[in-house]
């Protein structure tokens, strides 16, 4: 979990007081702005992740078909972590500080969440090579039941995660849990010890090959599959161009669990404001956009999906804009 300023990744307590120590040579109107951008932009993906939740579940053939129910355990965990990170970067650009306790549970929850979409991402590229690949047996190899089951072994190694991260944190001879943090809430306050460094490098690694492998593997298997196919070439390629999409969105999010590596190498060479812009940067691209990328690829490229989410998206903004104002523009 990273946020801007005191929320990012602050892997090294160096860094954590330089980009603390930012704040106060950023002016009042650029602080205000900054944050208001960031806090803006965040409501605004998680808002369209809501919609489009809530349209998933709208109809009987998004709650029965294995891709969309894919797609919603991949926005569910997606939305998740996008409202505790808001969440954590209020509460640090706030300054309240928090007890180990409850800080405690809110990390190991965005954790837990944030570590569910590069597996799932996986495997939905996996079921998009099973649906090109094999079309005649697709309906056999991918059920509900066997797509229920894979999401059940995603969410059962993510849990596996957070189970030795409470081991290490337990070990910490430091940890109360009512003690009052000295720190902003965050991942790298909360996991200090080197362990916890060599357990995140580990897993990350892990992630990245099972990922990257699967996606790489589907990706080549719809593209040859495209090459020879003699019909329905554009839904070979849109699969093949969903794929891609998944593999650019798995690197942006596993390239964020660099967050503390990046910050700590331009440290050294940039000064404290231009440490604050770039880790804003950071958070709005490597953190939020790509929290919304499940969205944009499926919600608005998704032939069946796209009608539903956009008269959902209709419905919310004349509720918004209210059935006055609404009367009064048809009139016109």
């Amino acid at each position: 979990m990273a946020f801007f300023v005191p929320a990012v990744r602050l892997g090294a307590g160096h860094l954590r007081a330089n980009v603390s120590n930012g704040l106060q040579y950023l002016e009042n109107q650029e602080y205000i702005l900054y944050t208001t951008f960031s806090v803006g932009l965040g409501c605004t993906f998680l808002c369209l992740n809501c919609v489009l939740l809530y349209t998933l579940r709208s109809k009987p053939v998004f709650r029965e078909t294995s891709r969309y129910i894919l797609l919603y355990n991949l926005l569910f965990a997606d939305t998740a972590h996008l409202a505790l990170s808001l969440l954590l970067y209020i509460l640090a650009v706030s300054r309240l500080m928090l007890t180990m306790s409850v800080c405690g549970l809110l990390t190991m929850f965005s954790i837990y969440v944030e570590s569910i979409s590069p597996l799932t991402l996986a495997v939905m590229s996996v079921e998009r090579y099973v649906a090109v690949c094999f079309p005649l047996r697709h309906a056999d190899l991918v059920t509900i039941r066997k797509t229920g089951a894979a999401i059940a072994a995603v969410w059962t190694v993510c849990s596996l995660n957070i189970v030795i991260r409470v081991l290490i944190l337990v070990w910490r001879p430091d940890y109360e849990l009512n003690e009052k943090m000295k720190d902003f809430c965050s991942k790298e306050a909360m996991f200090l010890t080197p362990m916890t460094k060599h357990f995140d490098e580990a897993y990350s690694s892990f992630v990245f090959l099972f990922g990257g492998l699967a996606i790489v593997f589907s990706y080549v298997g719809v593209t040859l599959v495209a090459r020879s196919a003699s019909s329905d070439k554009a839904s070979v390629r849109k699969a093949g161009k969903t794929v891609l999409l998944h593999f650019f969105q798995l690197v942006l999010i596993l390239t964020f669990t660099l967050n503390s590596i990046i910050l700590t190498a331009f440290a050294r060479q940039l000064d404290r404001k231009t440490l604050v812009r770039l880790s804003i940067i950071i958070f709005v691209c490597l953190n939020l956009f790509p929290r919304c990328l499940s969205a944009l690829i499926y919600g608005l490229r998704d032939q069946t999906l796209r009608p539903a989410l956009l008269n959902n998206i209709g419905c919310q903004l004349r509720c918004l804009v209210g059935p006055n104002k609404t009367k009064f523009r048809k009139r016109t």
